[in-house]
């Protein structure tokens, strides 16, 4: 899965480790969806889509699809 969660986050002026924070997570798991190695479950994707500021998860993460 792609992400643009660090292109936003950088936007706003947070660092890995407020994000992680304000989404209850660990830095480590911002930094596995930000490089791709992790799928976020659909309440953890939505509450980054809230802190980044955006209305749909579609705006922050990408799914590719096998074929």
């Amino acid at each position: 899965m792609k992400t643009k969660i660090a292109q936003f986050r950088k936007k706003l002026g947070l660092t890995q480790q407020e994000l992680a924070e304000k989404v209850e997570v660990t830095r480590q798991t911002i930094i596995s969806l930000e490089q791709g190695r992790y799928n976020p479950s659909l309440e953890l994707a939505y509450r980054i889509t809230v802190v980044l500021g955006k209305k749909r998860i579609e705006e922050v993460f990408e799914v590719e699809w096998e074929r």
